[in-house]
């Protein structure tokens, strides 16, 4: 046998020796010797940080709550120029190789030996295995380890999911910055569109942006990102999935973004959002346990699937609605302010009061909170606050860059009227619209849900509805004198009507649809005395609302602080045919894999007949027709039924209005953060004036968008109405002239 020549002999060792030096350190590695590797389930049910999505009742995305703002799509949901442009710039033989291109591995190293840049060796599923089980801090011979276990990872992820589900995870797992993780986001953060629809050159600059986010960032690094975008539209000429014609066009388009960063201050239905990740899906989620972590749901990590009632249009409509209007108010209110001696405070309020509210307001205040979480006492914290400081503050213009003292920021919100908008199906309780407030961002505070405040003359339907239910007609006859009523404590309460002496109609005979139409304070305070606040009380606990209203005579004209939620859902049982229906704003929730966890069917309660909830349609219909309402019919140009309500509080310190259509029922609350804060007359601070333009503005919007489908239909009547309930009552009431306006200033008289 012939001699092997050691020269070669030693030769092949060390030309086989890095070969099963690899070979041995794959084999270690595989085995578990050099450390653990991801077991099979963790490869099949990899833990991604999944965004709760909310959305609309027709089927928008309203919001989002996250750690990583992730939405998982399945491939069949991705645009085909997304997958054409990652494989033509990350792995041109995707197809070919099981996870590890050794032909481009073999590449990349004899690049590294002989100079110059033959290309990557890294694959896309060994890119996804990196994102899936992310690096730490290593040194070089850990590297070589860690560089292995993504090689070995990413054969076994081969093995387990189909090309286009390895595509799909990875376009689902790449972090594209600016709180966008992950392909569905990143396509509408950037471009406001959906990953499915994404033009040619959109989609390269996204795959362009996956070589390094932090470098190709086109919010700081325009000029570089579109040079990255050419490159990939290039590599995408190469490999034949676009013209070269194309090419030369498409290359020299600019970025043309649409950035819109996803932010929990901005959007649709912000106080909707935040009224239900803090007050309803953080109690639903700790009453309800993952089988996944055997934890509570996390909002923030788990995928929820929340589906609402809101409908997305309306809830447009409503919030440009109430932009518009208050706007306008405040431009007023700013105006009346220059000529207070205590602005934005009222002329009479004392220095002491104001101070007092001021305090309050300070203590509630973040600031106060953080300083005295830092362990600083009340009077170092109080004196930080007479020290000016930059701050961006809101003003109707946007925000203003300043120097304020956190004092005199605090009197400056203090300034700004505040609002609540409202809007449900009678039928079904499904709340369509809800707002909250001027601006989320700058006014956290929700007056839908949370406030509660004095609702003034939108109390007396209720009163009224005691009297129908009793066997009143809306044509019964009052006679409109002063009715004075025994209270628990053996003083007489007579409150006065808002024009008081100079009301010239005082003794005459007026209809009950007359006098609720005209918020006449005799008559309600006649009806209270015949059935007693006890009996009040009980109906409205009926109709739904929980606020507490104390046993009282002076609660018929309005005194208790109920929200406005409560307000929409309870005079809605009129539009209702008389059955309370529960506001609902969840129908479902589901988890990330779509399963239903929880649907959710309003309750409901029948309070009164249809006919005499009909009777109480037609009574409140008198207030839009010829009451203080009226300003529907001649501003705003709304023919159609409408039942409703003004309210107006002492003082004008709230500004109230309840209207109620076959199809919807709507409430709008208006006034200041305190009750000292309001106008000084009547004719700028009564509901009319301060909430139902909010209200008619908003039915003008929805009428005119005819995908909303709302008919203008007329009260249903009912088949078999007693014929004894009288319905007309212009035979009564034709010598009787009552100026339309509110009652406010005197509920207390």
């Amino acid at each position: 046998m012939k001699k092997i020549n050691p020269y070669i002999k030693w030769l092949w060792i060390i030309l086989l020796s890095p070969v099963f030096l690899i070979l041995l350190v794959v084999f270690l590695v595989s085995s578990g010797t050099l450390g653990s590797l991801p077991k099979v389930d963790e490869l099949m049910n990899p833990k991604n940080s999944l965004a709760t999505i909310v959305y609309s009742g027709d089927m928008k995305i309203i919001g989002k709550y996250y750690s990583e703002n992730r939405v998982n799509v399945k491939f069949n949901e991705i645009d085909q120029d997304l997958v054409n442009a990652l494989i033509a710039t990350e792995d041109a033989r995707f197809y070919e190789h099981s996870g590890v291109d050794v032909k481009a591995l073999l590449r990349s190293m004899l690049g590294i030996f002989m100079g110059g840049n033959k290309g990557g060796g890294s694959t896309i599923t060994q890119q996804l295995a990196k994102m899936m089980f992310p690096r730490e801090k290593l040194s070089k011979p850990e590297l070589i380890i860690r560089k292995v276990k993504e090689w070995i990872i990413a054969t076994r992820l081969e093995k387990l999911y189909t090309k286009e589900e390895i595509l799909a995870l990875y376009l689902n797992k790449y972090d594209f910055l600016n709180l966008a993780v992950g392909i569905k986001s990143a396509s509408q953060i950037y471009f406001n569109r959906s990953q499915d629809s994404l033009k040619i050159e959109q989609a390269a600059m996204l795959i362009g942006m996956a070589k390094n986010s932090a470098l190709f960032n086109p919010i700081r690094f325009e000029a570089r990102t579109k040079q990255r975008r050419n490159v990939v539209l290039n590599q995408m000429v190469k490999y034949g999935y676009l013209s070269e014609q194309k090419y030369d066009s498409l290359k020299l388009l600019p970025l043309d973004l649409s950035f819109r960063p996803e932010n929990h201050n901005d959007g649709l239905a912000t106080y909707f959002r935040e009224y239900l990740r803090d007050n309803f899906l953080d109690h639903w989620c700790k009453k309800h346990i993952n089988p996944e972590t055997n934890k509570p749901y996390n909002i923030y990590h788990d995928g929820l699937r929340i589906y609402s009632t809101i409908d997305s249009r309306m809830q447009q409509y409503a919030e440009e609605a109430v932009a518009e209007h208050m706007r306008e108010l405040q431009k007023a209110f700013s105006k009346e302010c220059l000529n207070k001696k205590n602005a934005p405070f009222a002329w009479n309020v004392s220095k002491q009061e104001i101070e007092s509210m001021m305090n309050s307001s300070i203590k509630r205040s973040d600031r106060y909170r953080d300083l005295k979480e830092q362990g600083l006492t009340h009077a170092q914290i109080i004196a930080t606050f007479y020290q000016k400081v930059p701050m961006k503050v809101y003003s109707l213009r946007g925000e203003i860059d300043t120097m304020l003292t956190p004092y005199d920021s605090i009197k400056y919100y203090k300034s700004f009227l505040q609002t609540g908008f409202m809007a449900m199906e009678p039928q079904t309780g499904y709340v369509k619209a809800w707002v909250g407030g001027i601006n989320y961002k700058h006014f956290k505070y929700d007056h839908v849900k949370v406030s509660k405040r004095q609702v003034g003359s939108t109390f007396k339907p209720f009163v009224y509805a005691l009297a129908i239910q009793e066997g009143l007609s809306p044509c019964h006859q009052v006679p409109n004198v002063k009715t004075c009523i025994t209270t628990e404590t053996g003083e007489d309460w007579c409150p006065n009507n808002s024009d008081g002496p100079n009301d010239k109609n005082i003794g005459k005979m007026i209809t009950l649809k007359k006098a609720l139409a005209n918020s006449i304070n005799y008559i309600t305070a006649w009806i209270m005395k015949q059935y007693g606040p006890h009996a009040v009380v009980n109906l409205v606990k009926r109709l739904g609302i929980t606020s507490d209203i104390p046993e009282v005579p002076s609660i018929c004209l309005g005194t208790p602080d109920i929200s406005l939620y409560e307000m929409v859902a309870a005079n809605s049982t009129f539009a209702n045919k008389g059955t309370y229906i529960q506001p609902t704003f969840i129908t479902r929730i589901e988890d990330k894999n779509g399963k239903v966890l929880e649907e959710f069917i309003p309750t409901s309660d029948e309070v009164f007949s249809e006919e005499k909830a009909y009777a109480m349609i037609q009574l409140m219909m008198g207030v839009v027709d010829g009451g203080t309402g009226s300003r529907l019919r001649f501003r705003h140009k709304l023919k159609n039924q409408i039942a409703g309500k003004t309210g107006t509080t002492q003082h004008n310190a709230d500004g109230w209005f309840i209207g109620l259509t076959p199809e919807l029922a709507a409430g709008v609350w208006t006034g200041g953060e305190d009750r000292s804060i309001h106008f000084n007359s009547m004719e700028e601070g009564q509901g009319a004036s301060m909430a139902l333009p909010i209200w008619g503005k908003f039915f003008n919007k929805i009428y005119a968008d005819k995908t909303l489908k709302m008919t203008k239909a007329d009260f249903p009547r009912p088949k078999n109405m007693d014929p004894n309930l009288e319905m007309d009552c212009s035979k009564y009431d034709d010598d009787i002239d009552i100026p339309t306006k509110d009652d406010g200033g005197g509920i207390f008289d």
